[in-house]
């Protein structure tokens, strides 16, 4: 059994406990030097041809907000950059399963390799299906629903579980829960999106439970200069723009990437707009052929007004406006909990914005980070980053639409706003060693991880201001917020890790891989409430221990069959900066068994994945509101996910996926939730896509087109009130017109994009917040985009 006493490093992170630790590790990986290579040379000189695992440049790097103040900790690596190839794993198999997802393992595996379900989404899948935020870029991923909600942008369900429950990471680094800290965010500075499924705390620490959700910024490649700049417009008004560049610099050994993107997305609902600018930097400075440095900087900024979701109304008050297909079942409002009754969505609110006119909701962020990477010998690599996130946001508000059943033709409405003043500092080390065991190749990975995450938050605090008014139902008189009267509360998140994985290969057809996460957290909490009366204080320190254990078969070249188990944990009742005394301030357990086949063939040119996996749940809490949780015991989830693609001949790729999930509440029997699915969780989810290139015409033109359905979800826990099922499509054409045509050879295409989004206008239900059981999110309908690109 582990010591817990003797991973107890202290309750607060220091210098010196790191400088130990990475000491420590440092001396480990040296020690062994005296065996590596011997047993390297033994191998050599009998003849063995040993696997290598690919060379890679890892430089280690990066969620809904609650009404209560509500981290985790994670490292990632990141692929070097080539040019043309931003995964850096050569050309891109039809699923993408060459690339390495750091996230996923700090073994340096491809997601092919990987003994678990990984998907990998790169800049080029962005530009060609058009995902222009990160929310999009789950269009196209198995199983995967996410939409920027009011007050958790970009928020995911995956595997029955969403919001907090997926970790997002940044370059492999966790600023916190996704329900506090995550963003409307442009994907065109970024590399890929990595997405790894189920419960991994192995990688990512607290949260990880459907899984985690990792950004990767474009790095520096070594060679020729290379720019792009890409405008676009649609016709919600929708402008967006960015411009990037990268390559060798006049000074030997120095590597640059800068890119800056300005955009402003016009909502389809009435007054809502988001501006988004952002700018990013790095430096790679290799002083020899083992040792390199980086320094980066990244400020994002995104201001505007949110949409919080389209009032439900009974069926009786629509009549003849009723929308029938996108809503169905009975509500409760979520004001005063009275009966609507059979509801439905009003076609004259399709549009309409709820909130008061002076909200507002911002945010600015600031990346630094700076380390080095160092190979003295070929077996081995030493890591190192140190890494500075600061951030400001603010929520500004009325929040809650429940429809009024005393006046019957009005909305309830509250108030809430909400700012955090966020600074995170961290260390991380990380060593990769290869070398023989018994003749067997070995690769072994370790991380050393320190961070102090501490966050202010102030809130709302007057109980009287709930509801606050009430406004007609079709034509509301929107008003003013009125007076701020807010609480304050002060958490400090401080989070020391040790984490350690291994892949054997006994046979050259067998491997197995295994890893453990040693994490002691604590957080201290304090804080006082409008009327200046002081909240409780207190401090709680967590030792939790996660692993994931696994092998792989390969009976012939590509073909991989694997089996896996894995844990996480996280709160039990709320993210991390959320608990307080009055919580459960236990922590969940979740543990999944997973087994799967992956299969490129075909030249290369074909490739499909299926996985069934089970996951359960325990000691969990569920959200009853949006500010009271009750224990809901267990959540158990099952499922199979199926993807392939193939290029059958040159020019044409088709493409498609399935993912079937059934997720139920165990031993609830409080409320009578026991066997309910929980909230946004679709049966079947299913994408399919097609596009052919003319790639041998003057002027090369690309058609394509994809379509999506998603089936029936629920809007609470109580199943009373089901969002519809839907089908949507997208097609595109673009036109690539080389440089020569203009005169201007240095520019190698010009790309001219036309995009037509939900091309049959459909209505639907996108998603759902529980903590506002009232409403829901209608999506985008059809619009209409032109787009160009220049590269030179």
């Amino acid at each position: 059994m582990f010591n817990k006493g003797a991973f107890a490093f202290g309750r607060r992170i220091s210098a010196r406990h790191w400088l130990l630790g990475s000491s420590s590790l440092l001396g480990l990986a040296l020690a062994s030097l005296d065996v590596a290579p011997a047993a390297a040379q033994s191998a050599a000189s009998t003849g063995q041809n040993a696997e290598q695992l690919q060379q890679i440049e890892v430089v280690t790097s990066p969620g809904r907000r609650n009404r209560q103040p509500g981290t985790g900790g994670g490292q990632g690596t990141a692929p070097s950059a080539a040019p043309g190839n931003e995964s850096g794993s050569g050309p891109a198999t039809p699923l993408n399963s060459n690339a390495v997802a750091g996230s996923a393992s700090r073994l340096g595996l491809t997601a092919h390799e990987t003994p678990a379900t990984v998907e990998v989404i790169d800049q080029q899948t962005m530009r060609e299906q058009g995902y222009r935020t990160t929310a999009e870029t789950v269009n196209g991923a198995i199983g995967v629903l996410s939409l920027d909600a009011g007050g958790a942008p970009a928020g995911f369900q995956m595997r029955g579980f969403s919001f907090g429950e997926v970790n997002v990471l940044y370059n492999g680094i966790s600023t916190g829960p996704q329900s506090i800290t995550s963003r409307t965010m442009d994907t065109a500075n970024l590399s890929q999106v990595e997405f790894l499924k189920g419960p991994s705390s192995l990688m990512t620490g607290l949260n990880a439970i459907g899984g985690s959700v990792n950004y990767v910024t474009r790095q520096p490649h070594t060679g020729p200069i290379r720019s792009e700049l890409d405008l676009s417009v649609d016709s919600l008004g929708t402008l967006r723009s960015h411009y990037g560049s990268g390559g060798s610099t006049l000074v030997k050994g120095l590597d640059y990437r800068f890119d800056i993107t300005g955009s402003r997305l016009k909502g389809y609902i009435d007054d809502i707009s988001r501006d988004l600018t952002g700018v990013s930097t790095q430096l790679n400075y290799r002083v020899n052929d083992a040792f390199k440095v980086f320094a980066a900087v990244e400020y994002k900024r995104d201001k505007g007004t949110m949409y919080w979701g389209t009032p439900l109304v009974p069926v009786s008050f629509a009549g003849g406006n009723a929308v029938s297909g996108v809503v169905s079942g009975t509500a409760l409002s979520a004001i005063d909990g009275s009966s609507l009754g059979a509801v439905t969505i009003d076609r004259r609110t399709l549009k309409t914005n709820y909130n008061t006119l002076d909200n507002s909701s911002g945010s600015e962020d600031l990346w630094l980070r700076t380390g080095f990477e160092w190979s003295p010998y070929n077996n081995l690599t030493v890591k190192n980053q140190t890494y500075y996130y600061q951030a400001r946001r603010h929520w500004l508000d009325s929040e809650t639409y429940a429809f009024n059943t005393t006046t019957n033709s009005t909305i309830d409405r509250d108030r809430f706003f909400v700012g955090h003043d966020q600074r995170l500092i961290g260390n991380n080390t990380d060593l990769i060693l290869d070398s023989y065991i018994f003749g067997m190749d070995n690769r072994f990975a370790a991380q050393l991880q320190a961070s102090s995450n501490k966050m202010t938050f102030t809130q709302e605090g007057n109980p009287n201001t709930f509801p606050a008014d009430t406004v007609d139902v079709v034509n509301p008189d929107r008003g003013l917020y009125g007076e701020f009267q807010p609480n304050v509360r002060e958490k400090r998140l401080n989070t020391l890790a040790a984490s350690f994985e291994d892949r054997l290969k006994v046979t050259p057809w067998l491997s197995l891989i295994g890893g453990l996460r040693f994490e002691h957290i604590n957080l201290d909490s304090s804080g006082s409430n409008f009327d200046g009366t002081p909240v409780v204080a207190f401090n709680k320190t967590w030792d939790p221990v996660s692993y994931r254990a696994a092998f792989t078969i390969e009976p012939t070249k590509n073909l991989m069959f694997y089996g896996m188990t894995a844990t996480a944990f996280d709160p039990a009742a709320a993210g991390i900066f959320s608990i307080s005394p009055g919580n459960s301030l236990e922590l969940t357990s979740s543990r999944i068994y997973e087994a799967g086949i992956k299969q490129l063939f075909w030249d290369n040119r074909a490739e499909w994945t299926v996985s069934a996996y089970d996951i359960s749940r325990r000691n969990v809490y569920v959200r009853l509101s949006s500010t009271v949780f009750s224990l809901a015991g267990e959540v158990k989830t099952q499922g199979v996910e199926i993807g392939g693609a193939v290029r059958p001949v040159d020019g044409l790729k088709l493409w498609g996926n399935a993912a079937f999930t059934e997720a139920r509440y165990a031993n609830f029997d409080l409320l009578g939730f026991t066997g309910n699915t929980p909230s946004n969780v679709a049966p079947m989810i299913v994408n399919a896509g097609a596009s052919y290139r003319w790639n041998n015409w003057r002027w090369p033109v690309e058609i394509g087109g994809s379509v999506r359905h998603v089936g029936r979800r629920f809007v609470f826990e109580d199943d009373a009130t089901a969002m519809e099922p839907y089908t949507t499509a997208d097609v595109y054409a673009f036109v690539d017109i080389p440089g020569r045509e203009f005169g201007q050879p240095l520019i190698k295409d010009t790309r001219v994009a036309f995009r037509v989004r939900n091309i049959t206008d459909k209505i639907y239900a996108g998603f759902s917040d529980p903590g506002y059981q009232s409403q829901v999110y209608l999506g985008a309908p059809r619009t209409f985009e032109l787009a160009t690109s220049f590269k030179w």
